[in-house]
């Protein structure tokens, strides 16, 4: 997904709990954003600005009816835990959550704010949802692939090498993601005549 498709996904979704009560008198709605970078990244800055251009778009422009309260996290987890809770203290009608240990940190924070997540690999697996149909809490949001993208490699490895019979699969035992995502590719192993192996 290109990242201006991305941002417009984004800023749809934050603004829909906003909009869910735009019949309300109108007042001024608040929302909290804690991303992972420096506050001067410009890959960071760039996203705020592709989502505050977004949300202006559907008709919500900061200082009129919307408050955006940005926290930075610079990549540090005592940051995204100390953020989350001062935008949580913020009352915000939505938080957008970007990658899954800021999710994990604003979810320890609050159950009952309504969460956007964005950049997380298997928010299921996380504990973030309950399932990606129905989330069942306070959470929603964008998973950055599914499992089923793992199966495809196998294919087209088969595809470009039919004689292989054995694949490595090279992971990080601290990222739960990896367990799902060996674990489709393993389920599919033999599907593609490779030699299912062991974790």
């Amino acid at each position: 997904m290109h990242r201006r498709d991305f941002i417009k996904v984004i800023a749809g979704s934050a603004a829909w709990p906003l909009t869910a009560v735009a019949q309300q008198a109108e007042r001024m709605r608040r929302i909290g954003v804690l991303l992972p970078h420096t506050s001067d990244d410009p890959q960071g800055q760039a996203r705020l600005a592709a989502f505050l251009q977004e949300l202006q778009l559907l008709g919500w422009i900061v200082g009129r009816n919307v408050r955006v309260d940005t926290r930075w996290g610079a990549g540090d987890a005592d940051r995204y835990r100390k953020h989350a809770g001062e935008l949580v203290a913020l009352e915000p009608d939505v938080i957008v959550a970007n990658t899954s240990p800021i999710v994990a940190a604003v979810q320890q924070a609050t159950s009952t704010i309504p969460v956007v997540f964005v950049n997380v690999i298997d928010p299921v697996g996380a504990g973030f949802v309950a399932s990606l149909a129905r989330p069942a809490n306070n959470m929603t949001g964008f998973a950055v692939f599914e499992y089923g993208v793992s199966v495809k490699w196998l294919a087209l490895l088969k595809e470009i090498a039919p004689g292989v019979t054995r694949a490595a699969v090279l992971r990080d035992p601290t990222t739960a993601a990896g367990i799902g995502q060996l674990a489709a590719t393993q389920g599919m192993a033999p599907q593609h005549a490779l030699a299912k192996g062991k974790d």
